[in-house]
């Protein structure tokens, strides 16, 4: 136990001397589970993800086109709002960027922010531009693994930090829905669940906006 406390001690010490541990937060070696509400149950027969609002052509694909989407994987620091970070994380998944770069979704010119929608009505929101970056990622697979139904099986958009690429803008993790079913495609902001409930609009994790 001793020596797995100095482990996690080390790490961190090295990871703050690198600039990667965000002002406020502790290396986690676990990957904790928080959400609101049950793990909703995934039946690939009735699955599907919705492409809506400010698009050219609204889509609708199901669990399997859903996977022959093209794919990519990328490594990221993430950071939860609840003040853990984990390092190195790897997903896998498809990429709105290389949705767009193929013409698979065209956006209209008066898109500008996007809401991530999940299970339940549950909601997040982000400006298009950072939804355009390399580090936001709907994803299948975490660590080369399906991802497991606490994580948000079988797709959660995932924001975080990619080392290297500091002119990137890096969002708290909750900005990332868990059990997603649909981005939609706005002209105007519009905040979701814990948005409304009181969290940072903005959610930049080195200027610790945690909370509006």
């Amino acid at each position: 136990m001793l020596k797995s406390v100095f482990g996690r001690r080390e790490q961190e010490e090295q990871v703050r001397q690198e600039g990667r541990l965000p002002p406020g937060q502790s290396l986690t070696q676990k990957f904790p589970v928080l959400h609101y509400g049950p793990v909703p149950r995934f039946s690939p027969a009735t699955w599907d993800f919705r492409i809506l609002g400010e698009v050219e052509e609204e889509k609708r694909w199901n669990w399997e086109e859903f996977n022959q989407l093209p794919r990519t994987k990328v490594v990221m620091d993430i950071h939860c709002v609840t003040r853990w970070s984990k390092f190195d994380t790897e997903w896998e998944g498809v990429t709105v960027r290389a949705l767009i770069d193929a013409g698979i979704i065209k956006l209209k010119p008066t898109a500008r922010y996007v809401v991530e929608h999940a299970e339940y009505g549950y909601t997040t929101n982000l400006p298009l531009s950072v939804v355009l970056q390399d580090n936001f990622i709907m994803a299948t697979h975490f660590n080369g693994e399906p991802l497991e139904p606490d994580h948000g099986y079988p797709l959660r958009g995932v924001v975080g930090h990619i080392v290297g690429k500091n002119d990137l803008i890096d969002p708290y993790f909750w900005k990332g829905a868990k059990w997603l079913r649909g981005l939609e495609f706005l002209a105007e902001d519009r905040p979701g669940f814990w948005e409304r409930a009181g969290y940072h609009n903005e959610a930049d994790i080195w200027k610790e906006e945690r909370f509006g």
